[in-house]
């Protein structure tokens, strides 16, 4: 790899990334995307039931995301992320009618576990050290195995934190991954914990700026360009097939596969990926939340687990949802906002909604999948991976998803500076 042209396919996040990272090198880059569309499974759309400009998902960034926050820096957009000065977590359970607010201190030493007031409400100190066996574990180790997933604590504080990162039923997962999100979160400190929302959409925060960015460094993104198939000769790709059209690839130029996995399994032969998938529920109301509604407000013991305030519009997110994809949306629909109007002071009529399944949002975080993910570089010398399903050491999430691009990215620059006899560590 010199300094040829390196194309990037997929104009996902973790694609977008790739490429953002390579033009800020000074490299020449391409991207193709197959639909009419950049994003991925992070975008914006307007929604014609509710009339409003909606995300298909709702993602929560926390300030340790060193990654999508670097991401977010290089493209100019990270101030459009919002979120509380500091470590702030407001939880309700809907069985005991109880509220709490979770305020880790911001250094790495807990104190604040030491404050009754701080900690969740009917726990105790030792009970918070349980956690620790999760940060050392064998691959194959489930969280059950680790760790005790019952009482009070793990309902109101674990389950939830987990079930949302890791998009799967907590005692099955892989205890890696598990121990992976905790060690990133109140590990690091509350400093490292605090909440960040795209609050003006998906899309304008993290795709349309990477859209602008690479732009005015020359990068041409093409849309509505789905790969095929590529060829290879003696190791490495040497064209790609979109359609009937066909692009030869330079002795020079690199190929950087951001696809989603069942799709690269197709292109690469032989290529081992996670092939079990867990589905996130998004359920949107068009309705302004009150003015004292909590950005994000975590709920135990319902239907809802986490429920986010837009300017004109409510959300809320169910994770490992596969149970409800046979339900009736209309169902599904009312009792959400049963829970909903009730925990939010809105009231029991329901308003104008949208739900939205996405079936295949995360690979299943479990030790057997975990363990099909791939390294990002390849068997050909001139291929190499991205996405939040190769082995980022996360579960599937926009910070692994960016990590796996700028990965991808710095494989390449290597390869070149290594080719070119000057190689450097990064």
């Amino acid at each position: 790899m010199n300094g040829g042209t390196v194309h990037v396919v997929g104009a996902g996040i973790a694609g977008l990334s790739a490429a953002v990272r390579l033009a800020d090198e000074g490299c020449r880059v391409e991207v193709y995307e197959s639909a009419r569309f950049a994003g991925g499974r992070c975008r914006s759309y307007h929604d014609r039931t509710l009339d409003l400009r909606i995300d298909n998902g709702n993602h929560l960034l926390l300030s340790g995301n060193a990654a999508a926050l670097d991401y977010l820096g290089r493209i100019g957009s990270g101030a459009k992320l919002k979120g509380p000065v500091s470590a702030i977590f407001d939880f309700a359970d809907l069985a005991k009618g109880e509220r709490w607010r979770l305020r880790p201190n911001d250094g790495r030493v807990p104190w604040w576990l030491l404050s009754a007031g701080r900690r969740v409400p009917g726990t105790r100190l030792r009970e918070y050290l349980a956690v620790l066996a999760t940060l050392r574990v064998r691959a194959s180790a489930r969280l059950r195995d680790v760790m005790d997933c019952s009482g009070p604590l793990y309902q109101r504080l674990w389950r939830p934190v987990l079930l949302a990162g890791l998009n799967n039923d907590p005692p099955d997962s892989s205890a890696r991954l598990a121990g992976a999100i905790l060690r990133e979160t109140l590990g690091a400190g509350g400093k490292a914990c605090r909440p960040l929302v795209a609050i003006e959409g998906l899309s304008s925060t993290f795709v349309e700026p990477a859209l602008a960015h690479l732009s005015k460094r020359g990068v041409s993104v093409h849309l509505g360009q789905r790969l095929g198939a590529v060829d290879f000769e003696a190791g490495r790709a040497v064209a790609l097939s979109f359609g009937k059209q066909q692009k030869a690839l330079a002795q020079d130029d690199a190929l950087v596969l951001a696809l989603p996995p069942w799709i690269a399994q197709e292109i690469l032969p032989g290529l081992e990926v996670p092939d079990a998938f867990r589905t996130i529920l998004n359920a949107h109301f068009r309705i302004a939340p009150s003015p004292d509604q909590p950005m994000i407000l975590g709920v135990v013991n319902g239907l809802t687990e986490w429920v986010f305030a837009y300017k004109d519009y409510v959300s809320v997110t169910i994770s490992s949802a596969d149970r409800l994809l046979c339900e009736p949306r209309e169902r599904l629909a009312a009792q959400i906002w049963r829970e909903v109007g009730a925990l939010c002071g809105l009231g029991s009529r329901l308003p104008p909604w949208q739900i939205i399944n996405e079936r295949r949002a995360t690979f299943a975080a479990i030790p057997d999948q975990d363990a099909k993910r791939p390294c990002a570089r390849t068997s050909w010398r001139n291929v190499v991976l991205a996405g939040d399903w190769t082995q980022t050491g996360l579960p599937a999430t926009i910070e692994g998803a960016v990590r796996s691009g700028y990965r991808a990215a710095s494989i390449i620059m290597e390869e070149r500076e290594a080719a070119h006899g000057a190689i450097t560590v990064r």
